[in-house]
């Protein structure tokens, strides 16, 4: 690991934040406010999330962040993904836009999409199964609005065995019930950008023992990535009743999203040396494909029927949601506590991706749009459209424990027993066409050459002559997973001992087509039907010396399952073994309260064995990774001043590899150093704060012959209280304007950077 001399100037400031604050908090907190935790990082708060019974932080033996709603909507984050980029120890590549966000933590490699080892859940329930399904990812169902009562996000720890392909971490984003009463209506302008999104909630209660709440939002508009189209349409509406019942409570709840919104893929760039720079006319920050020159996208449905699709509708996806939640006391110690959801999740994914950053094809004309039929002699790319149906992702999940507490002549002994089960679908219909399209940024035009298919405006390719034929595909499959669970813990004075297991039996089922010939034939359908199984266990310990001071260690092991991503290559029909992802991990760390400042400091070490396929290179990878580091987390409150802040250092390696020449390399993505520091200011009816973000350089292949530069992001907030109900609000996000590439294509044609500056303003009546 790099001593601090070798770290960038920007982590060693972050560092010394930190530090100082740690230092005059010793010297200047009030004796009077020692026992306090001060909307610190509420160790004292108790966390639901990865626990079998819910403890303080300051007890648990696992790494946990919370945050709540008003500091969430303070950062005024544009996606789900881009809250988390303020939790130590996560890595969240927010720059695809509202879904698709590559995501993971502490070293556990980013290799594929979406998030391979991290579930997202809503209230304790997983939103997906998988979490790297490709084109459908669980933040795409996710939005954060006042429905929002915090988050809770577990690294590491029992998240191994009290979720089902969580090997590292949890990330629950857990629902308002109308526990306060009132609520808020608002609206939000763009200012440098077109955008209005309406917000609203409400919470109160109905009888003596009976509350509900209601909440949600409708936006419109061009989105931060200007497309001269209306590339966001459309919201969310959710909705809760509890009875509180003499021996606990039963909760219905109800969720409805439509929307959508433009998916942000790499651009086309230049790569000379490792070295990464723009093209003309193309600015990573503000580039958008969709247009209004498009024309009509014909594809396949699965029973070869031709359906027209509109590229600019980009990413859209609707979800219904019941669930029922009850927690009962039995008599005797015994509580029992059941969840229930059951979902539809469709919609369509279309996106458009750099095939190349230069076609060479001559004599071309303007295809589409006002010059059409004129000739152009500037720059032009390849534009693969992703266009794949989302036909069912729906799935149906059930959590059902009972646990209880017996008091010994020695401590307390816990117990807890669980069942899991799921049924989740993955049904897709995938369609990639290539067309060729004019190098600019702003509102492209289709072009014609003689490379060009005669009578379709801009096409070179259809389906299943792209990429080796890799993407004209129709997928119908089911995942039943049966997953039974023990914990047991004990606590005896400042000692606490915990250890858990997890069983994990996972039956898929179904059928995968691959076109050929632009044809779903059933000579081709290929059977899914395979059982894996795998026993994940944890085991910690938390001593606290005193009130204010703990340790804690844990040793875990689990598995993340694939779904789609083993659909090439081996038949999934049983007769040869399936691959899967398995992560260990121990971690050590220091819990610390002193007056106004909390401390949270935690070793670890992550040993990864995956498997993985890329659809766009058609390679097979089957890598082991080792990674060490420390996360901190840390906040501070000197009177009006609160200061938050974390680091993150990592040292990665490859360790095994298909492909030799890759041991001993760093990760792709894997920087060494992730920070967040973000201070606030609180003067009378005035609230200023910002938010650092920021990463040191990373590779951007595994084999570490491109680079991504390190960056930091810059949001600013201003909040001021006209009265006690009326509240303005503004916010800008990478205020700096920053180029932050977050990955780059293997070859170095295409990379993806976070969205450009982009300004709100906010006013809420609460009521």
């Amino acid at each position: 690991m790099k001593t601090p001399t070798q770290l960038n100037k920007m982590t060693l400031a972050v560092a010394m934040a930190l530090t100082s604050v740690s230092a005059f908090a010793q010297d200047a907190a009030p004796a009077a406010q020692a026992a306090a935790d001060k909307n610190g990082l509420n160790l004292d708060t108790v966390v639901i999330t990865g626990s079998p019974i819910g403890k303080s932080k300051m007890k648990a033996s696992v790494a946990v962040s919370t945050l709540e709603a008003d500091q969430i909507m303070q950062a005024s984050p544009t996606n789900a993904a881009e809250i988390l980029r303020s939790v130590p120890g996560v890595r969240a590549e927010s720059s695809g836009g509202e879904g698709n966000a590559n995501l993971t933590v502490r070293g556990v490699p980013i290799s594929a999409g979406g998030a391979r080892y991290v579930q997202f859940q809503e209230d304790g329930l997983p939103v997906l199964l998988f979490g790297d399904v490709a084109f459908v990812t669980p933040d795409m169902y996710l939005r954060a609005d006042g429905g929002l009562s915090h988050l809770e996000v577990v690294r590491g720890g029992s998240a191994s065995t009290l979720a089902t392909n969580a090997p590292g971490g949890i990330i629950n984003f857990i629902t308002r019930s109308g526990k306060e009463k009132g609520g808020s209506i608002g609206i939000t302008k763009g200012l440098d950008f077109n955008q209005t999104r309406y917000d609203f909630d409400y919470g109160a209660a109905i009888s003596e023992k009976t509350r509900m709440f209601i909440g949600g939002f409708y936006r419109t508009g061009d989105s931060s990535r200007p497309a001269g189209v209306t590339a966001e349409d459309g919201g969310q509406l959710r909705a809760n009743i509890t009875r509180e019942l003499d021996n606990g409570y039963v909760r219905l709840s109800f969720k409805h999203l439509d929307d959508k919104t433009p998916m942000n893929m790499p651009v086309p760039v230049k790569t000379v040396n490792g070295t990464i720079s723009e093209m003309a006319g193309i600015d990573p920050r503000k580039a958008s494909f969709y247009s209004p020159y498009w024309v009509k996208d014909i594809v396949l449905d699965k029973n070869n029927n031709r359906v027209a699709t509109n590229i600019n509708d980009g990413l859209h996806v609707t979800n219904n949601a019941f669930g029922a939640e009850a927690s009962l006391n039995l008599g005797g110690g015994w509580v029992l506590d059941e969840k229930f959801r059951k979902s539809t999740n469709t919609g369509r994914f279309i996106s458009i991706f750099p095939a190349d950053n230069g076609n060479a094809q001559k004599n071309m004309t303007y295809a589409t749009g006002p010059n059409a039929g004129k000739a152009y002699t500037g720059a032009a790319f390849t534009a693969a459209v992703f266009n794949t149906s989302i036909d069912d992702a729906g799935s149906t999940v059930n959590d059902l424990r009972v646990s209880n507490a017996f008091n010994t002549a020695d401590g307390k002994f816990t117990v807890t027993g669980g069942l899991f089960t799921s049924l989740q679908n993955v049904a897709l219909t995938w369609n990639f066409n290539h067309y060729l399209l004019q190098a600019t940024g702003d509102k492209p035009a289709l072009l014609n050459s003689a490379g060009t298919i005669a009578g379709s405006p801009g096409l070179l390719a259809q389906g299943t002559d792209v990429w080796g034929g890799c993407c004209n595909r129709a997928i119908d499959a089911q995942y039943k997973t049966t997953s039974p669970y023990a914990a047991f813990g004990f606590e005896s004075g400042p000692l606490n001992i915990d250890a858990s297991i997890r069983r994990d039996e996972q039956d898929a089922s179904g059928t995968y087509n691959q076109a050929v010939r632009q044809n779903y034939s059933q000579a081709n359908v290929k059977t899914i039907d395979y059982t894996v199984n795998h026993t994940s266990y944890s085991v910690g310990a938390n001593y606290s010396i005193d009130k204010n001071l703990a340790l804690f260690a844990r040793a875990s092991d689990g598995i993340a399952f694939n779904a789609d991503r083993v659909m090439f290559g081996n038949p999934l029909d049983g007769t040869t073994p399936i691959s899967t992802n398995i992560v260990k991990q121990t971690e050590a760390g220091v819990k610390w309260k002193s007056g106004d400042l909390s401390s949270f400091v935690t070793l670890f070490q992550a040993k990864t064995d995956e498997s993985n396929f890329e659809a766009t290179t058609q390679k097979f990878t089957a890598n082991s990774y080792d990674a060490k580091g420390v996360e901190v987390e840390a906040s501070y409150r000197l009177g009006d001043f609160r200061l938050n802040g974390g680091l993150t250092i990592t040292n990665a390696t490859i360790v095994g590899a298909n492909d030799k020449s890759i041991i001993g390399k760093t990760p792709r993505r894997q920087a060494r150093t992730v920070y967040q520091l973000t201070p606030t200011y609180t003067m009378g009816d005035v609230v200023l704060g910002a938010s650092l973000i920021g990463t040191s350089k990373a590779w951007g292949d595994d084999g570490n012959t491109l680079t991504l530069p390190g960056f930091n992001v810059v949001n600013a907030f201003v909040n001021y209280q006209v009265n006690d109900k009326v509240k303005l609000s503004l916010n800008a996000n990478n205020l700096f304007n920053q180029i932050g590439y977050t990955e780059v294509e293997g070859d170095g044609h295409a990379a993806r950077s976070i969205n450009g500056r982009t300004i709100r303003a906010t006013l809420t009546y609460s009521f």
